[in-house]
């Protein structure tokens, strides 16, 4: 995960079909853009997109880089990036390995009542944390965002552009309140699951979504 999420390595050079890809022509000079699809002689080109992903997330940081960067660093159409993974969120959960995708978990996140916003946020992250593949990505990201700083700054930009972002401008909520409300939910992962401080590690789920559900609530919007 730490190799991932600083650079990790670069994808071969293939400047002639890079440029058949992105400019239209191929590598003969002949005219024709090359059909989205699995390069000729490629044998995994979603690995090779997601390496070329690390490494221009790693550059450029999340918010500059593009779909059609990362495509010109695997030497493939901007298609097929779309194709894999849909959106540049969707190609950055794959590419830092992350268990959640922000174009799923929001709109769960925002939709039903709003005065219960907080609770569900809450029961969320403890659920997904619960599990303990998604735990050690979550802490893996976290750990890894602690000691670089290229992985803290694309990492600081996703959830602030894909998260933190589309949640409060759905609400309506100013970005203070929004990290506001994160943070708590940040300092009880890392001190349920790194620090395994007592009682607050081994109690249920449901309890803390009592107890923390109506702070964020507050932060979030009566």
């Amino acid at each position: 995960m730490t190799d991932g999420a600083t650079g990790g390595g670069a994808v071969e050079s293939r400047a002639g079909d890079a440029a058949g890809g992105l400019t239209g022509r191929g590598a003969n000079g002949t005219s024709g853009r090359r059909r989205p699809g699995r390069r000729p002689g490629t044998a995994d080109t979603r690995g090779e997109i997601l390496t070329a992903a690390r490494k221009v997330f790693a550059e450029k940081g999340f918010d500059k880089a593009t779909i059609r960067g990362i495509a010109r660093e695997a030497g493939v159409d901007p298609a097929l990036v779309h194709h894999y993974f849909d959106t540049k969120e969707g190609t950055f959960v794959a590419a830092m390995q992350l268990p959640v995708d922000p174009s799923v978990v929001i709109p769960m996140i925002i939709s039903g009542p709003r005065e219960e916003i907080g609770e569900r946020i809450v029961r969320f992250i403890l659920t997904m944390t619960a599990d303990p593949k998604a735990r050690e990505q979550v802490l893996g990201v976290l750990r890894t965002a602690m000691v670089h700083d290229q992985a803290v700054a694309m990492i600081r930009e996703f959830f602030t552009t894909a998260v933190l972002g589309r949640v409060g401008e759905a609400l309506g909520v100013p970005p203070l309140r929004m990290q506001a409300a994160f943070s708590q939910m940040f300092g009880v992962v890392v001190m349920r699951y790194i620090l395994e401080l007592e009682p607050l590690a081994s109690v249920e789920t449901e309890e803390l979504v009592d107890l923390l559900g109506p702070t964020l609530q507050r932060y979030l919007g009566e």
